[in-house]
């Protein structure tokens, strides 16, 4: 038997001839810089390699705000990052409490059930965040080994912004914290140190302005001390964070690194470290408000509360009468302009994450949802909603930085 190679089209004849301006939940654009970076293959286990994983292990505890010396680099998306945390400090047995307000912190807890944790999801009512006196009763009641919980609910744009009392509380009971930071690291202040978090996860293809597919995770040294002191041997081996261990400090070999992946992060953490961590938190808080003000203007409304929303990823809510998907496609088809659905909410959420938040991508996208809607057969106030991103703009005060 004979098979024959398939006849396909080229990438050329399949991608669009303008390219599309990502403004979704992820992936996001990326910078020239790291898109160059992506290009380059080199040893994985050589002396140039090893100077470039010390540069992004450095880099990355300024972006993480630790001191830890247990960063390691993930060859997967923010689920593996996600599911390396969980693997390693989810012992089979452990009472873990899973705070779940949306589909991600819902996978967290899956994750846990997987590894063998007896899970206690701690469900939050829809479109709201956590809070932080409930939390800590149910810490009292559960006491868990382990406590699950996301910064930024990508799913439905939630902002869980008590993650600092939620921890003191979760450390007063000896308990180890999992942060899932993939949409929110360094669009917004996460002191893992300052706030006792022992795992920090994060992906590249959001905050950060990578690429999608690697990954980075952090761990404290109280982790560190549970993930070394484990009898039972690790079902997961790639993910095994000891194993990971090896080639991350010890440059030994563990599977062949993700080397252009490496080259990609290393340049967009070196870009955020030359912006700085306050300068880039007032970009991203001063398009995010200025682009919900817009969305505002433009007469439509956004889904999460004022208290519980979160900048990173805006939701809103799909005007009576039209379909997301019909929004969705059309944006996409007219105006060459991507935004995200959600899962089984009705609303279209926008992306606020490293390079889409620059004023000219802000300005772009409410043009065209503006004018999309209008395509549509519904309303929207397009010079208003212009109007309201610019003044917005004009009258935002830096929060963070000195200048």
């Amino acid at each position: 038997m004979h098979i024959s190679a398939p006849i396909v089209e080229s990438l050329d004849t399949i991608l669009p001839e303008e390219p599309l301006l990502m403004m979704g939940a992820g992936p996001v654009p990326i910078p020239a810089k790291v898109v160059a970076a992506n290009g380059i293959v080199i040893n994985h286990l050589g002396e140039t390699m090893s100077r470039i994983i010390e540069q992004v292990k450095s880099m990355s505890r300024y972006v993480f705000q630790t001191e830890s010396s247990h960063i390691l680099g993930v060859a997967g998306p923010g689920s593996a990052a996600m599911e390396m945390a969980v693997a390693n400090l989810v012992v089979p047995n452990d009472k873990v409490l899973s705070v779940s307000n949306g589909f991600f912190s819902g996978r967290l807890a899956e994750m846990s059930e997987r590894v063998g944790g007896e899970v206690i999801r701690y469900t939050i009512t829809e479109g709201q965040a956590a809070n932080p006196e409930e939390i800590a009763k149910a810490i009292v009641e559960v006491q868990p080994k382990v406590l699950t919980i996301v910064q930024g609910e990508t799913s439905n744009t939630v902002y869980n912004s008590a993650l600092p009392q939620i921890c003191r509380a979760a450390k007063a009971a000896g308990c180890l914290v999992i942060i899932d930071a993939v949409c929110t690291l360094s669009t917004m202040p996460l002191n893992m140190d300052a706030w006792g978090v022992d795992a920090v996860i994060t992906g590249g293809q959001k905050g950060l302005s990578c690429i999608p597919g690697v990954s980075l995770v952090a761990f404290s040294e109280q982790a560190w001390a549970k993930i070394t002191t484990r009898e039972d041997t690790l079902r997961h081996w790639c993910l095994d964070a000891k194993l990971a261990d090896k080639f991350w400090y010890q440059s030994s070999y563990h599977y062949t690194a993700p080397v252009s992946g490496i080259m990609a992060i290393h340049e967009a953490l070196r870009l955020i470290c030359e912006e700085t961590l306050e300068k880039r938190f007032d970009r991203h808080l001063k398009c995010s408000l200025a682009l919900q003000a817009g969305i505002e203007g433009l007469g439509l409304s956004l889904y999460a509360d004022k208290t519980s929303r979160l900048n990173s990823v805006v939701g809103i809510n799909v005007p009576e009468g039209l379909n997301q998907k019909e929004i969705l496609a059309a944006i996409s088809r007219d105006f060459k302009v991507e935004i995200s659905g959600s899962f089984g909410l009705n609303i279209v959420r926008i992306g606020q994450m490293g390079e889409q938040c620059r004023v000219h991508n802000i300005f772009r996208t409410i043009h065209a949802l503006g004018s999309t809607i209008q395509k549509l057969g519904g309303e929207a106030n397009l010079p208003l909603g212009v109007a309201m991103l610019e003044k917005t703009l004009q009258e935002y005060q830096p929060q963070f930085a000195n200048s």
